[in-house]
């Protein structure tokens, strides 16, 4: 997917394009252009303007989004370059006939004034709060809002949907992301796999994102797999080589139904095994005679408890002769906290039975149209189930359709803008601010704040008035233990200023899980949780008031 010979040197580093060929400045609303056009007419469209892109409202009911998307607009922006075709379209396109020499400008753009300020990728977020401050040319940053906007918004929202899945879950579990068939075309199945694991999940199944990311891949088999089966005359090779031997089991299928056989007159599963199916036995056999040191079989093609496991015992068993060691089974229906249960007393018993080591501990994979509230439904029931496949509810984020990121202007030619609206959470924070996420003594963040660019920093050990941005009443004082500056430079067009290297992918996922866990619980919870504190300071609280009175329009009554 990503496209060749597109890259750039940029801040140090070789940047490579966006990983979507379809990422390109054409990746945009038609009315980026006609304003672009405008503000060129005008002479307007040097002017050097600040925007932030920050979001209104948490999602899925929750007091936190984790940040994804800013590697793919750095790499974006780092190429960006209109080609003749798409000049060329433009120009058929636009709603005016453009002059010539608008197109001539927008043949020279590179973006390479554009500064890019952002928090790292990864980090825990809240509302109003600017992810990305980009300053430039005006007409240059107004054609990067849509692509950016774009970027940024489906990344966050999947990263934050994984990242809750992954707190209701907890710690110790492993996350399997099996959503590329039910995702939003092939992009949104990519892009999800890659933002599931930055939010905290562990592999996927998609090959595709395997390959472009570096995320661990699992998978297995289908029922169709397993029904494509007939009876155990399918298998034709049935010789197996022991592990680290050049000793061989010429008849693995006869091993495998000796031990159908034990396990079926075993006294401490009680008789509870009869007859199975044995064109699921085949498909198993089949399987571990390809796969012996990966044997994980779904079991709920025919029955569960009556056929299922007692084949999948069987051939984990004669694996475990060749000194394999199966993996496990996965559940893919019915009663999952019940079957994990009964799955689970079965593996000790035979492991007690038979002496087979480690047979209790193998894990038990559920799937089947998993969310948050039936994870967090198992765990209050009571479960053994050690890893899940999540596909649906977490790539195409079922509760949510977008996080509702937005692109504002808030200063042109040094002097502070604002958008007012009746509706408060509409109106924008103006001017270039410097944002801090302010520490308490117990290790956990207390408030971010913003400020004015040339406000001094706050300090470690004194006091700072932290007010609401726009209700009066709501203000604290804060001594922080601990500060941290959150927007660092990612892309500059000055030659002294160095910005931030993109960092892997597996760091980016560090970093979410430990800015995760630093949360206080409270915060986290999926019922009512706390809303963490966003605020400015008593400075830019009186000016964001200052200016709101002088642009709002003054009322006469008659």
């Amino acid at each position: 997917m990503e496209k060749k010979g597109s890259k750039k040197q940029h801040l140090g580093q070789v940047i490579p394009g966006p990983t979507n060929p379809m990422v390109t400045p054409m990746l945009t609303d038609q009315y980026q252009f006609t304003m672009a056009y405008v503000y060129w007419k005008a002479g307007k469209h040097q002017e050097r303007a600040v925007f932030d892109l920050y979001f209104r409202k948490n999602p899925f009911g929750g007091e936190y989004t984790v940040f994804a998307g800013l590697e793919e607009c750095v790499r974006f922006i780092s190429n960006y370059k209109l080609s003749e075709e798409d000049i060329d379209y433009i120009k058929k396109n636009l709603s005016v006939s453009c002059e010539d020499g608008f197109l001539d400008y927008l043949r020279g753009i590179d973006c390479s004034d554009v500064e890019v300020y952002a928090i790292p990728e990864g980090s825990v977020v809240f509302p109003k709060v600017p992810l990305m401050r980009v300053e430039g040319p005006i007409a240059v940053v107004q054609l990067l809002e849509t692509p950016f906007v774009n970027l940024i918004n489906f990344a966050s929202l999947v990263s934050t949907n994984a990242a809750r899945h992954r707190f209701v879950a907890g710690k110790s579990k492993t996350l399997l992301e099996f959503g590329l068939r039910r995702a939003q075309g092939p992009d949104g199945g990519v892009s999800a796999s890659k933002y599931c694991y930055i939010g905290g999940f562990d592999a996927t199944s998609n090959v595709a994102a395997g390959r472009l990311f570096g995320i661990p891949l699992r998978g297995t088999h289908s029922h169709a797999f397993v029904s494509s089966y007939m009876s155990l005359n399918d298998i034709k090779n049935k010789s197996l080589r022991k592990k680290n031997s050049s000793s061989k089991c010429e008849d693995f299928v006869g091993l495998v139904q000796k031990w159908l056989k034990k396990i079926q007159l075993s006294k401490s599963l009680r008789g509870i095994f009869a007859e199975t199916n044995q064109s699921e036995l085949a498909a198993f056999t089949s399987y571990a005679l390809a796969f012996p040191e990966n044997f994980l079989a779904l079991v709920d093609t025919y029955d569960v408890m009556r056929s299922g496991i007692p084949n999948f015992c069987a051939v984990a068993l004669a694996l475990n002769d060749l000194r394999y060691k199966a993996v496990g089974i996965r559940l893919d229906s019915g009663d999952l906290a019940y079957l994990s249960c009964e799955v689970r007393k079965c593996f000790c018993s035979i492991e007690k039975e038979f002496g087979v080591s480690g047979f209790g501990k193998m894990c038990i994979t559920a799937s089947n149209d998993l969310n948050e509230e039936t994870l967090d439904a198992l765990n209050k029931q009571g479960h053994e189930v050690d890893a899940y496949g999540i596909g649906t509810n977490v790539v195409t984020c079922y509760t949510q359709a977008a996080l509702g990121v937005v692109f504002k202007l808030v200063e042109i030619n040094n002097q502070p803008r604002i958008k007012l609206s009746e509706d408060f959470s509409k109106v924008t924070i103006p001017c270039k601010k410097r944002i801090y996420r302010l520490y308490g003594k117990e290790g956990y963040p207390l408030v971010d704040i913003m400020t004015g660019d040339n406000e001094p920093s706050p300090k470690e050990g004194e006091k700072i008035l932290c007010r609401h941005p726009f209700q009066e009443s709501k203000r604290a004082f804060v001594v922080p233990q601990r500060v941290e500056e959150l927007l660092r430079c990612y892309c500059s067009g000055q030659s002294d200023k160095k910005g931030e290297t993109l960092p892997p992918l597996k760091d980016i996922r560090e970093r979410c899980i430990k800015q995760l866990e630093q949360m206080r619980r409270d915060h986290m919870r999926i019922l009512n949780p706390t809303p963490y504190k966003v605020s400015v300071s008593g400075k830019l609280y009186d000016f964001i008031h200052f200016l709101w009175l002088n642009e709002a329009p003054v009322g006469e009554l008659r």
